[in-house]
C-alpha cells in the first residue's frame, strides 16, 4: 500500500500515484459536447493519479449512445479542453477514451437515418443503444442488422481514429486509449464468430483478424507518439453478442 500514492512514470505522463479512474459512459452531454457540468464532474475525481474519460466518439457513424461527448467537432475539441484545463488546474492527467461502436448503435442516432456499420453484416442479439424510441422519445433501444463496411471504409476509420487521437492532445488530454474492448468494433473484428468477412480483414487468420485493430495503434502511435497512447481489450467478455471461441 505504500506505493499507491508513490508517483509513476507511464509512457510519457508522470502520475501523482497508481490510482486510476476507469471510463463510465455518463451520457450528461445534451449537445454531444462536454461541458460546465461535464467539466467538474472529472475535475472532483482529479487526485487520481490518472483519469480515463467516458467513451469519445471519433465519428457520428461511431457514437452508439445519446448525450455523449465526442472528439470530432471544433466545438466537441473546445467543450474537452474546458474539462482538461479544469483537470489539470488541480494537479490531475487525464486520457481520452476513442470510441467506435460499430454494430452497437441505431439509426435514430446516425446521420440522415442511415444503418450502424461494422466488420460485420450479423446483428448483435440482444443487444441495446442508447437513442431515440418510435415516439422520438430517448429510450434503449435494438440495433438493428448493420452494414458490413467495405474495404475502403475501413481504411478511412483508420484514418478517423488518428485524427481524433490528434484532437485529443489538441483538446489537452495528456493520451488517449483505444477502445478496443466490450463487444464494439474492435472486437466484431478480431471475435471470429462474429466477423464475416472476405477481404483483408477477415477472420479466416488471426493476422487478417487482428489487422484493423493494429493498424489503428499504428496510425495513432505515428500521430501522437507511443508513449500517449494505450488500448483497452476484455479478453473473454461476451457483452454484446460476442461469443466465446478457442
Amino acid at each position: 500500500m505504500s506505493t499507491l500514492f508513490e508517483e509513476f512514470r507511464m509512457g510519457d505522463t508522470t502520475l501523482n500515484n497508481r490510482i486510476v479512474m476507469a471510463p463510465l459512459t455518463r451520457s450528461r452531454a445534451p449537445h454531444d459536447a462536454a461541458d460546465e457540468r461535464v467539466a467538474l464532474y472529472y475535475t472532483q475525481r482529479a487526485t487520481a493519479g490518472l483519469i480515463v474519460s467516458e467513451g469519445t466518439p471519433i465519428s457520428r457513424e461511431g457514437q452508439g449512445y445519446l448525450f455523449n461527448p465526442g472528439i470530432f467537432t471544433p466545438e466537441q475539441i473546445a467543450g474537452w479542453r474546458l474539462t482538461t484545463d479544469s483537470v489539470h488546474a488541480v494537479g490531475g492527467k487525464m486520457f481520452a477514451q476513442l470510441w467506435h461502436v460499430g454494430r452497437v448503435s441505431h439509426p435514430s442516432i446516425q446521420e440522415g437515418g442511415k444503418l450502424p456499420v461494422s466488420a460485420t453484416s450479423k446483428q448483435a442479439v440482444g443487444a441495446t443503444a442508447f437513442g431515440y424510441d418510435a415516439d422520438g422519445k430517448p429510450a434503449l433501444v435494438a440495433p438493428p442488422a448493420p452494414r458490413q463496411l467495405t474495404t475502403a471504409e475501413v481504411s478511412r476509420i483508420v484514418g478517423e481514429f488518428a485524427q481524433a487521437a490528434e484532437n485529443a492532445i489538441e483538446a489537452g488530454f495528456d493520451g488517449v486509449e483505444i477502445h478496443g474492448a466490450n463487444g464494439y468494433l474492435f472486437e466484431q473484428f478480431m471475435n471470429p464468430l462474429v466477423n464475416d468477412r472476405t477481404d483483408q480483414y477477415a477472420a479466416d487468420q488471426l493476422e487478417n483478424r487482428l489487422r484493423f485493430t493494429l493498424e489503428v495503434i499504428d496510425a495513432v502511435v505515428e500521430r501522437i507518439g507511443a508513449g500517449r497512447v494505450g488500448i483497452r481489450i476484455s479478453p473473454y467478455g461476451q457483452l454484446f453478442d460476442m461469443p466465446l471461441y478457442e
